[in-house]
């Protein structure tokens, strides 16, 4: 058993069964089946109204060659969310993985909506036997109708379809252009912007270092991205992993895909266009933070000053020169960054999304990149996506 597979559940007894039935069909890269003992699943059904952990059960029976484990929990009200779920069943399937040995065992995230592609586990090994710590799959939305029992927002399925391909658009470039900027050996182009829950895997040993999956109450994956990059891991947005999730625009945890199929419903409603943070101004963040991780390195020439870097990022030069000796990891450095932008009020502005897919799509976008004076917080209207 080289991967544990693991789900968060609550009352979807209508949905995993084929969320089951898309991991029992997994081939190898050449689509050949997987081997039934190669990786197991485990399902915990927590706080459930419904049938789950019995369609949980009644899959298990039909498909006897497939290891699919459910446990019934009902967490207490404060801990009665996605990040406790998926903390437990991450942590377990990290005790599972390295009891047999497997320090590079998966830990692999999907979701109780969500259908993975046949070469989901294949594609997602491949990376991590190429170098990467931890594999984001691309994420894309079920053309599967939602259920009727559903509650649909207003604005419509053509409106909300719309804006997220935009935003996709608009996402795609950016990781684009990020790659052009400030290029990763361990991320390379092509490459894509997600890393989320319902196709985020990991090794047993990268999950140990880190100290685990942070216990928030949503938005959990995006917190242990984080601490991957703060402790310099590699984390592949690989385009080889796909999965398929529902389009479902009220779902189980406060903030989240449906959630924000929800907010561009609403602006549909209102024909208010989305604002983005502005490329332009990424670009420049992007290109300081390059010189930045040259400087930590020690990589830089001795003729290239920290002041110009300093000025970019609106951070004293003094006070990045202390941080910089001072960090053990880039990505410490590049966090406390963030942190002391945002002390100092030091934000990227946000525009319309059609202005920054326009600049985007601009033949000389990455050329046009060049250093803009960092802007205080509050200076573009607008609250952030």
């Amino acid at each position: 058993m080289r991967a544990c597979v693991i789900i968060p559940a609550k009352d979807e007894a209508a949905t995993l069964p084929a969320t089951l039935a898309a991991l029992a069909a997994q081939t190898d890269v050449a689509g050949q089946p997987l081997p039934p003992d190669s990786f197991e699943v485990i399902v915990l059904a927590n706080n459930c109204t419904d049938g789950t952990a019995s369609a949980v059960r009644h899959f298990a029976r039909q498909h006897p060659a497939l290891a699919v484990h459910v446990a019934r929990l009902r967490l207490a009200a404060p801990d009665a969310h996605v990040g406790r779920a998926r903390r437990l069943l991450m942590d377990e399937a990290c005790l599972r993985l390295l009891s047999l040995g497997h320090f590079n065992g998966i830990i692999a995230s999907t979701d109780a909506d969500t259908r993975v592609a046949p070469d989901w586990l294949a594609a997602t090994q491949a990376e991590i036997a190429a170098g990467a710590d931890a594999v984001g799959g691309r994420i894309l939305t079920d053309a599967t109708p939602v259920p009727t029992d559903q509650p649909v927002a207003l604005g419509g399925p053509s409106g909300v379809r719309r804006t997220q391909l935009r935003d996709a658009a608009y996402q795609l470039w950016c990781a684009r252009l990020e790659a052009q900027l400030d290029p990763q050996a361990a991320d390379p182009w092509p490459r894509h912007h997600q890393h989320f829950g319902a196709s985020l895997a990991l090794t047993a040993r990268a999950y140990r270092r880190v100290g685990g999956l942070p216990v928030v109450r949503y938005l959990e994956d995006e917190a242990l991205c984080q601490q991957l990059r703060r402790h310099d891991l590699r984390l592949r947005h690989s385009p080889r992993v796909v999965v398929y999730t529902s389009a479902r625009q009220y779902g189980r945890v406060e903030v989240g895909l449906s959630w924000q199929l929800r907010e561009w419903a609403a602006q549909s409603v209102a024909r208010s266009e989305p604002l983005v943070p502005c490329p332009q101004h990424l670009a420049a963040l992007w290109r300081a933070r390059r010189q930045l991780r040259a400087w930590w390195s020690r990589a830089a020439p001795f003729g290239v000053p920290g002041q110009g870097v300093a000025a970019a990022l609106g951070l004293p030069e003094k006070q990045l020169a202390r941080q910089v000796l001072a960090s053990c990891t880039f990505g410490r450095l590049w966090d406390w960054v963030a942190e002391a932008r945002a002390t100092a009020g030091v934000a990227v502005p946000q525009v319309p999304l059609a202005d920054a897919l326009a600049w985007l799509r601009a033949p000389a976008a990455g050329q046009q990149a060049t250093f803009f004076p960092a802007r205080r917080a509050g200076t573009a209207g607008g609250a952030g996506r």
